[in-house]
């Protein structure tokens, strides 16, 4: 709606345009290492605040919503995060060993999906812990929050099909925080080399 305005252009050619800014951010970044945090959250609706005919009446919690794995190196608190399927072991550990490098640390809750990693640490939420020692994930936890905060204050409603891109912007701009704005305009044009996006594919299914 901001660009809507001061670009005096339409709603749609104004969402056309932050989608293709937000396609910019998509890159495949280098793999993370050190130690990783790792954590998944979930976007969507709740089931109670639903019309009755788009109830899935399938109980609640993550029912209906769709997840987004993360993880955050601790050192340089760079992110991959990606929206995935589900989240299973198959899932969560392949994400993990495409992404990190031989060796790395990885620090999780006590899901039992991570179950059976190598270098593994953990934290037991269920019984109120967040930290021990240096084992955490407060850092990718953080994210989510922010995440979660721009879905209720600025955009509202983040659908499934799009979501992968606001995943991308918000990820885009984290990992470029601490560069100087025209660093950082400097390297969303980079970004858009070799990314065409039409309205056609935008919309498609």
């Amino acid at each position: 709606m901001k660009l809507h305005r001061e670009l005096e252009i339409t709603q749609k050619s104004a969402w056309f345009l932050v989608s293709k800014l937000r396609k910019a951010y998509e890159n495949k970044d280098s793999k993370l290492k050190g130690i990783v945090e790792v954590d998944e959250t979930y976007i969507g609706g709740k089931e109670a605040n639903k019309h009755e005919s788009k109830k899935l009446k399938q109980g609640r919690g993550t029912v209906g919503k769709t997840a987004i794995a993360g993880m955050r190196e601790r050192e340089t608190g760079k992110i991959i995060a990606q929206v995935i399927e589900d989240t299973t072991k198959e899932t969560l550990q392949g994400m993990i060993a495409e992404n990190t490098e031989e060796g790395t640390e990885i620090h999780t809750d006590e899901s039992r999906s991570y179950q059976g990693l190598k270098n593994h640490k953990t934290v037991n939420h269920n019984i109120g812990e967040y930290v021990r020692d240096n084992v955490y994930t407060n850092g990718i936890e953080s994210m989510w929050a922010m995440f979660k905060r721009g879905h209720k204050g600025t955009y509202h409603k983040m659908s499934k099909k799009h979501l992968h891109r606001y995943v991308a912007e918000f990820v885009g701009r984290h990992n470029n925080r601490k560069s100087d704005t025209l660093e950082q305009m400097s390297d969303l044009v980079l970004g858009m080399n070799n990314k065409r996006l039409t309205y056609k594919e935008l919309i498609g299914g």
